[in-house]
């Protein structure tokens, strides 16, 4: 239902507030700097073979910011406030926001508002560290905080429990499809395979993604004499993360390091929101998505060389473009807790965010859907044979 409803907000109003102004489809030419006012329904002069396409791959991007929510908030929130908020994600939050940075909006040119910081200077994120990974992971974090912790996951003086997931094949399983899937949204970004950079941004994905399965993995070995699988997991993911942002502008050696660190990035994030903000995020989504998101934005500014789209960072003895990506940290950060705060409140007051108690216990299968999704042991009646 996040893809359902997300592609369907998008298609109404999404897409024209992301896209209006940035002239890169017919129908899409007005805007301003904070919202764009052009193809809404994908109809009147948007209604074009080219603006579809480009709607039909950002509409994927859309529904991802959306799915990234649910889970950080799994096992005690209504399903109705699943919908609700993955309208309003993909109708405004992720949109405007992407506007800003994608939509001829004042991150993506920063120069026109600070001419200090040089000729063409702008906020880069080329596939979405930030657009995607960053709001989705602190719209999750904020709504996490807000619907509160499961049921026995911390302990009177604060301390966390361990509740683990039924089934780490099936966690190993979503790890694959989504590590082949960034391979459709990294190489995909530039929106033309006759780009032939499409070939150093897919092999810049995959070493970024093994290096941080690898870091984590080892991490974990190093601290308790195990290999912890779901902690590999978790850092492949936010090596593919932090490597979103700056996949097309660095070398194969920083695709490395940038991998590397954001699964430290990602395990440090994970014991801080636990341990300090003691929020309950099931998946470690804010973390992953939120915290390792940022960290590629920063990367942008550090190791692009310059070989691609003129970004150059602090390796090549540029500044300014690491300026424009902390200016583009603060902005997402912001952006993405305030409205996620407000978001959840309003679902909170009205529909409501959270099951009661008795129907945490006996578990959402039964109490939201109706169905259990997991019958161990069930058998047909035997006059149904």
């Amino acid at each position: 239902m996040d893809a359902m409803i997300g592609g369907l907000a998008f298609w109404a109003f999404g897409f024209a507030l992301m896209f209006g102004g940035s002239s890169l489809a017919p129908g899409l030419e007005r805007g301003t700097p904070l919202i764009g006012l052009s193809g809404f329904f994908l109809a009147g002069s948007a209604y074009q073979d080219q603006t579809a396409m480009l709607w039909f791959f950002q509409m994927v991007f859309a529904a991802t910011a959306a799915t990234i929510v649910s889970g950080a908030m799994a096992e005690r929130t209504r399903t109705t406030a699943y919908l609700a908020y993955s309208f309003l994600i993909s109708a405004l939050i992720y949109p405007i926001y992407g506007h800003w940075v994608w939509g001829g909006g004042w991150l993506g040119n920063l120069s026109a508002h600070l001419p200090s910081l040089g000729e063409g200077i702008g906020a880069r994120d080329f596939a979405g560290s930030r657009v995607v990974h960053a709001v989705g992971g602190f719209v999750a974090l904020m709504g996490a905080a807000m619907v509160g912790p499961r049921l026995g996951r911390f302990n009177r003086d604060g301390t966390p429990n361990v509740i683990p997931g039924h089934s780490l094949t099936l966690v190993t399983l979503g790890t694959f499809i989504l590590f082949f899937g960034w391979f459709g949204f990294n190489p995909g970004s530039t929106l033309a395979a006759t780009d032939l950079r499409i070939a150093m941004i897919a092999v810049n994905t995959f070493l970024a993604g093994a290096a941080g399965a690898v870091v984590a993995i080892y991490f974990g070995f190093f601290r308790t004499g195990q290999l912890d699988l779901a902690l590999a997991c978790n850092g492949a993911l936010a090596g593919l993360v932090g490597i979103t942002a700056p996949c097309a502008y660095v070398a194969p050696w920083a695709a490395v390091l940038i991998g590397g660190i954001a699964a430290l990035v990602m395990i440090g994030a994970s014991a801080f929101v636990e341990r300090v903000l003691r929020v309950d995020d099931v998946v470690g989504a804010s973390a992953v998505h939120g915290f390792a998101g940022l960290w590629g934005l920063l990367a942008v500014g550090i190791f692009a060389d310059g070989t691609y789209g003129g970004v150059r960072g602090l390796i090549v003895g540029e500044w300014a473009q690491l300026v424009a990506q902390l200016i583009s940290i603060l902005a997402v950060t912001a952006w993405s807790l305030g409205t996620g705060f407000l978001i959840f409140w309003l679902i909170r007051e009205t529909i409501g965010l959270r099951v009661s108690p008795e129907e945490e216990r006996i578990g959402l299968d039964l109490t939201e859907h109706g169905a259990e999704a997991y019958p161990s042991g069930r058998r047909l009646p035997v006059e149904a044979m």
